[in-house]
């Protein structure tokens, strides 16, 4: 199965709420992964909140994006 991201919501600080199509919800916080050149203005909260959903990922305008592999190995999972 190829994973990809079905929703996207803020919780708080650099915390998003992620469900996967494998129907996983997880939690991951980003702030310890803003470094390098793409990802520096994400260190902007204002800036971070304004992502978007792609077809299979979450994106930001300067075309910062995250893999949802990477995402769905570092995130939390909720438990139902």
């Amino acid at each position: 199965m190829v994973l990809h991201i079905k929703d996207v919501d803020y919780i708080k600080d650099y915390k998003l709420q992620l469900t996967f199509n494998d129907n996983k919800k997880k939690i991951v916080d980003l702030q310890n992964h803003l470094d390098g050149e793409i990802f520096k203005p994400l260190n902007d909260l204002n800036f971070f909140r304004q992502y978007g959903l792609t077809s299979w990922t979450i994106e930001w305008s300067n075309g910062a994006d995250f893999a949802p592999e990477f995402l769905y190995e570092i995130g939390q999972e909720i438990k139902n």
